[in-house]
C-alpha cells in the first residue's frame, strides 16, 4: 500500500474486498485513532455489510495485523522512492532517515499500530530483514555500499540496527517543543531532521574495522 492509498477516501465497490477493508481501517486510524476501529466501523467505512469483514478477519486483532503489514510495505515504498531519486551514498543515508521520520509524522496512528503489533511478537514483521525492497534491507544495503566488501556482515548489521534505532527515536521525539528554536533556526522540520541525522555516526559510516 502506497502512502497515497492510506489517505484514499473512496468506498469499496468491487474487486479485492480484503484490501478494501484494510484500506478502510487505515483511513479510520488516521482520522479517528485506534479506539474508533472495529470490524463494524470498517464495514461501514468500506460501504459493505456488517458481516462482510468476518469473511476475511476473525476479529479486530487479525485486521490490525493486516493493517500493520501494509504499513510496513508503505514505509518501504517511501524509502525506496528516496533511493531511486539518485544521490551520493552519504546523502542517501540521511535522506532514508528523513523519509522514515516523515512517514511516521504523516501517518502517526498507522505507525503506532505497526510497532504495537511487532511488540506483541517481540520482532519486526517476517521478511523485513531479508526482503530486498523492505525498509530495513534498504538501509542495510546502503551501508554495504559505503563500507565495501572488506567490512564484516556483523558490523553492517549492527550499523543498520543503530541507524534504525536512531530514526525510530527521532520519530518519537521530533515533535518535542524544546526542539522548536533549533527547528526554526535550521529552516523547518525537514531541515531539522537532516541536521540531526547527518550528525549521527551511524549515518556516516567511516570504514569501521571488521569484527575479528
Amino acid at each position: 500500500m502506497s502512502t497515497a492509498a492510506v489517505a484514499d477516501t473512496r468506498p469499496y465497490h468491487h474487486g479485492d474486498l480484503r484490501r478494501a477493508l484494510v484500506d478502510a481501517a487505515a483511513r479510520i486510524l488516521e482520522r479517528e485513532g485506534p479506539s474508533a476501529l472495529s470490524l463494524r466501523a470498517v464495514a461501514r467505512e468500506a460501504g459493505v455489510s456488517p458481516a462482510a469483514p468476518y469473511h476475511h478477519f476473525k476479529d479486530k486483532n487479525e485486521l490490525l495485523e493486516a493493517v500493520a503489514h501494509v504499513g510496513w510495505e508503505a514505509l518501504g515504498e517511501a524509502m525506496l522512492e528516496v533511493r531511486q531519486n539518485g544521490t551520493d551514498v552519504q546523502t542517501l543515508m540521511t535522506e532514508l532517515g528523513v523519509a522514515y521520520v516523515c512517514f511516521s509524522q504523516r501517518h502517526p496512528a498507522l505507525y503506532r499500530v505497526m510497532y504495537d503489533r511487532s511488540r506483541d511478537k517481540d520482532s519486526l514483521p517476517e521478511g523485513m530483514q531479508d526482503k530486498e525492497d523492505s525498509a530495513y534491507c534498504l538501509v542495510r544495503e546502503t551501508f554495504r555500499k559505503v563500507a565495501g566488501p572488506e567490512v564484516a556482515d556483523v558490523d553492517i548489521e549492527l550499523a543498520t540496527i543503530a541507524a534504525w534505532c536512531a530514526a525510530h527515536g527521532l520519530a518519537e521525539m521530533s515533535g518535542f517543543a524544546q526542539f522548536n528554536p533549533l527547528r526554526e533556526a535550521l529552516g523547518g522540520d525537514e531541515a531539522f531532521l537532516r541536521g540531526v541525522l547527518s550528525h549521527l555516526g551511524s549515518f556516516g559510516y567511516r570504514g569501521h574495522e571488521p569484527v575479528k
